[in-house]
């Protein structure tokens, strides 16, 4: 069954399978190795690492069922100008009826619209405890990540 057009609630949580953040988006792509969702930033503005990320920017989403990430392409409510890339390092997704939740990893990868990049929360990630396999696999999708953008 295709999910295109339909609103799914996008949930994150952490290592121990608890909830950290909960939204509604709205699938846009539908494929059997991946999801695209459109969401919007529904939280006050904030600077973050040299972007300033507004209340109504537009998202676009990419979940994956076979790899360690997902990719949030951010684009600007006043003009839908690219804003950048943040780049979870995380489980495969799962899609559970209009559920899509993943476990995050910390570690995070901003793309800036010129290509620069920066690796975000190192530390936290070092304290993670989650299994050597978890860890090898969270610094490949990383590698993987660096060299595709």
């Amino acid at each position: 069954m295709s999910l295109i057009s339909q609103v799914v609630n996008v949930v994150k949580l952490n290592p121990q399978g608890g909830e950290t953040w909960r939204y509604q988006g709205k699938v846009l792509e539908h494929q059997p190795d991946h999801l695209v969702v459109e969401a919007y930033f529904d939280r006050a503005d904030i600077e973050f690492h040299g972007i300033v990320l507004r209340k109504g920017d537009r998202f676009i989403e990419t979940y994956f069922t076979d790899r360690w990430y997902n990719i949030f392409e951010i684009h600007a409510v006043e003009d839908d100008r690219l804003r950048g890339w943040y780049c979870n390092i995380a489980t495969p997704f799962r899609l559970d009826g209009h559920t899509l939740s993943y476990v995050d990893l910390a570690l995070d990868l901003l793309v800036y619209p010129d290509r620069r990049q920066r690796i975000l929360d190192e530390d936290e990630f070092t304290h993670l405890e989650i299994s050597d396999q978890q860890r090898q696999q969270a610094l490949t999708a990383l590698q993987d990540l660096q060299n595709y953008f």
